[in-house]
């Protein structure tokens, strides 16, 4: 029973990885030019999204991740006048244990806003809701696709 009760406990220097929190770090929703952009016939939404990911070491086995989004949706058929403006930075503390060196970059850049980013995208739906539009949703971010893609950007700048 012993032996049964030891090969489930995991050893003290086994990695450990999970979201501890998640918070809304800064929020702003702009609807400059309601109610007549309630009022415009035939809308066509044009999207410009720009992501930003920021983290930063807490303490030795925290960190903190940071998705900073800005969106503008502009009217395509009304001389691209504003929709809405929406801003946010969402992050969220991770417990990040005796992850070997040659993963963390890894683990910072592509694990964590893969686990952040589902939540983020709710709020920002939610939001563009609760401002009077449609809900906006965002298309998946596949993170590990922009991280292999600044490995290989930074590897061009090197040479």
């Amino acid at each position: 029973m012993t032996e049964e009760q030891n090969a489930n406990v995991a050893p003290e220097d086994a990695p450990v990885f999970r979201m501890q929190k998640m918070y809304i770090k800064d929020l702003s929703f702009e609807n400059p030019n309601a109610p007549t952009v309630f009022q415009a016939p035939n809308q066509e939404p044009k999207v410009e999204v720009n992501l930003k990911l920021n983290n930063r070491k807490l303490d030795d086995d925290h960190w903190e991740i940071a998705l900073e989004i800005t969106a503008k949706i502009m009217d395509k058929n009304n001389n691209d006048k504003t929709m809405f403006i929406l801003e946010i930075e969402h992050a969220g503390a991770f417990l990040m244990k005796n992850i070997p060196e040659e993963h963390q970059e890894m683990v910072l850049g592509v694990d964590c806003p893969t686990l952040l980013f589902p939540f983020t995208r709710q709020i920002v739906s939610q939001i563009s809701v609760d401002g009077g539009f449609i809900p906006f949703l965002m298309e998946p971010i596949n993170f590990m696709a922009l991280y292999q893609n600044s490995k290989q950007e930074a590897a061009k700048k090197q040479n």
